[in-house]
């Protein structure tokens, strides 16, 4: 039987916009194409994503570090990468409507699938658009221009002169800024091979394809973790971060049959192996995060590059070799939409109501409770005690607006795990009511026992 999600991109675009996720970027000026604007739950939401990814591949990792790179790098970073010469999508023009779109997309598009262009030569891509006659998905027209291709970096002049020794990019990964402090880091952790090293940061690419809401944007966060290795245990290391990738998936709430692996059918020439995890996003299975096998390819041409050796020296064997790479990549925003998606849920209640719940992992949601007292006047101050000592804590909202039953609406939609009560009963006895946002069912709780009782469910 077919996987299915409750959500749709339309719904959670909407509910997005309407509880303060994600916004429209640029929105009063009539917008900017695939970019967006994380509000108030959104940004909480996602740094808990991130936070989450940084315990799992850096904090509790034997032997992984830190670090932060800066976005704008020497000029000879991409040469050595290969980005200036080859990091370029394959585009055609529509000479009817003047809109541009990748060819590959077109191919896949049309054949619903069938066929996979990434093992398609340019030349292959272009008789098979001819003699399929694949049409614009704008205008319906067949009206091309030849496939060109175009860099997806975006290019700046630093200094006040606009001359080429001075051009510089947007990085298009984060990945490079873990390659070039290699020595640096290895150096002041006096880290032994093997050790990793993790990065959360932004990248830049100039994509024209339509963005799908923010699974594909020309600004996103990406969350990259290197692992350097030696030659011999790297087939060893890649399985390993397949299966840590997968199971760190799992443990932030992703169903497992919303998940699936997908070899590439082409390697890059530098490539032992590339791996894919995909989910089941509203527009279909895609990718979610990558986890390739890069041997020494990396360290060697920034060797060449800069001239300085990228050598480590086995403190044993005093062997010298230049380290492999095993890479796990995903994107923070893409998994925000993986994460969104997963928990949008619409449940029919006793009456005939409907109502809309995230079902978040409580580590994930942007608050873990939300405080309510059940009347303003006289239980208010209460409330209000009780929401400031557990804001200490953990991140809380309070909500005196209402009956208590939108109030508890109003939490299920923004993924709230918990809402507490505050009645007339806590004045007498300082119990308060706790309600768990999936099951709804509601207990009485001491107030000195709710803090614990709240940091439990929240573990990761």
């Amino acid at each position: 039987m077919e996987q299915k999600l409750v959500a749709t991109m339309d719904k959670l675009v909407n509910l997005c916009k309407s509880r303060g996720i994600i916004f429209p970027g640029s929105e009063i000026y009539g917008g900017m194409g695939n970019t967006w604007d994380y509000g108030p739950i959104g940004v909480e939401v996602k740094n808990n994503i991130k936070r989450a990814w940084w315990k799992k591949f850096v904090q509790e990792s034997d032997n992984s570090f830190g670090v932060d790179a800066a976005i704008l790098m020497n000029a000879r970073v991409w040469d050595a990468s290969g980005h200036t010469a080859s990091f370029s999508d394959p585009k055609m023009d529509c000479k009817s409507c003047k809109s541009r779109h990748r060819a590959d997309n077109l191919i896949e598009n049309h054949s619903k699938g069938a066929i996979n262009p990434d093992t398609m030569s340019q030349e292959e891509m272009q008789d098979y658009i001819t003699a399929n006659e694949v049409r614009c998905p704008n205008c319906g027209n067949f009206n091309w221009t030849p496939i060109r291709n175009f860099n997806l970096m975006f290019q700046t002049s630093r200094g006040v002169t606009e001359d080429s020794t001075n051009t510089i990019y947007l990085r298009p990964e984060t990945a490079q800024g873990e390659f070039v402090n290699f020595l640096n880091v290895q150096r002041t952790t006096r880290a032994k091979v093997p050790f990793g090293i993790g990065q959360i940061g932004k990248a830049f690419r100039n994509e024209i394809t339509p963005g799908n809401f923010i699974f594909r944007t020309i600004e996103f966060e990406q969350m990259e973790h290197q692992w350097f290795c030696k030659e011999g245990t790297d087939e060893e290391y890649y399985a390993y971060f397949k299966k840590a990738a997968w199971d760190f998936l799992l443990s932030i709430g992703i169903k497992p049959e919303h998940l699936r692996y997908k070899d590439h059918d082409k390697l890059a020439h530098y490539a032992r192996a590339a791996c894919d995890i995909q989910y089941l996003f509203p527009i279909g299975w895609s990718e979610l995060n990558g986890i390739h096998n890069r041997t020494n390819y990396d360290l060697s041409r920034h060797q060449e590059y800069s001239g300085k050796s990228m050598l480590y020296t086995d403190p044993i064997t005093n062997e010298k070799f230049i380290p492999y790479v095993i890479e796990y990549s995903i994107g923070a925003d893409r998994l925000m939409l993986a994460v969104l998606s997963e928990a949008y849920d619409e449940e029919v209640l006793e009456g005939g109501d409907t109502r809309v719940v995230m079902h978040f992992h409580p580590a994930i949601a942007a608050y873990k409770c939300a405080v309510l007292p059940l009347q303003k006047k006289e239980l208010g101050a209460k409330a209000t005690e009780i929401y400031r000592k557990l804001c200490k804590k953990f991140p809380c909202t309070y909500d005196e607006a209402g009956s208590i039953g939108k109030r508890y609406r109003r939490q299920d939609e923004i993924g709230t795990p918990f809402c507490v009560t505050v009645d007339f009963d806590t004045l007498e006895d300082n119990t308060v009511t706790v309600r768990d946002r999936d099951s709804m069912e509601q207990i009485r709780i001491s107030i000195d026992e709710l803090e614990n009782y709240i940091l439990k469910a929240i573990e990761l």
